[in-house]
Formats: C-alpha cells, sequence, structure tokens
C-alpha cells in the first residue's frame, strides 16, 4: 500500500486563477485541480500549453465548485459536486460562479503534464 497527502504534492503548478498539486503514488500521477472563480482555460492555461484548445483527456471528479465544457465540436455541459467526468481532448472550460472549482485528476499523463509548458 502507498498513500500520499496532497498538502504535501511532489509537485505544485500556479498559472492564473489556477493551482494544481500532483502527487507520484507508486506508477500512478494523481492531481487535485483548483480554479478560482474567473478562471478560464482559454485565458488561464492556453498561454502555458500553447494549443488552441485543451488537448488533454480528463478523467477525475469534482468535489466543489461547478465547470462549464465547450468540446470542439459544439457539445457542451456543466460539472458540478459529486460528478464523476470524462473530457476528451479538445475542449475549453470555465468556472461557473463565485465559488472555486476543485476536482482530482486520475488520468496520469494529464495529471504529469498540465498546466506545464511543453517539453518541460
Amino acid at each position: 500500500m502507498e498513500n500520499k497527502s496532497f498538502d504535501k504534492a511532489d509537485e505544485t503548478r500556479t498559472p492564473p486563477k489556477t493551482r494544481v498539486d500532483v502527487v507520484h503514488v507508486g506508477d500512478v500521477q494523481v492531481a487535485r485541480m483548483s480554479f478560482e472563480p474567473g478562471w478560464r482555460w482559454s485565458e488561464c492555461i492556453k498561454p502555458v500549453a500553447g494549443t488552441d484548445t485543451c488537448q488533454n483527456r480528463h478523467v477525475g471528479v469534482m468535489v466543489s465548485g461547478s465547470i462549464h465544457v465547450v468540446q470542439d465540436g459544439g457539445t457542451e455541459g456543466d460539472i458540478g459536486p459529486g460528478e464523476a467526468y470524462v473530457i476528451e481532448p479538445g475542449h475549453d472550460a470555465w468556472v461557473l460562479g463565485e465559488e472555486p472549482a476543485v476536482g482530482y485528476e486520475f488520468e496520469s499523463k494529464t495529471a504529469q503534464t498540465y498546466a506545464k509548458a511543453p517539453g518541460q
């Protein structure tokens, strides 16, 4: 068995209105993603990622707050507290309301690379 606290993350990334805490547990990486009110991927993460839309696949659960996601193909929806989600590559997203959105990301590749400049 192996466990780790997000309060002692192995890595933390802090682009504008964003905090990504990553823990390495065995051969898996898990991230706690926190987005402040007013956060929008296309404004806060796009300059770091260097792509027109988010190209990560997200698998996780939202624990507080809500986000709205719009896929490149036009599909859109909200994700709120207590909801598990899969978001495929090619999307924009933003926080709804005045409560921070906090979710846990279980897709190791996304936890490893989200909000990190290419090649870092």
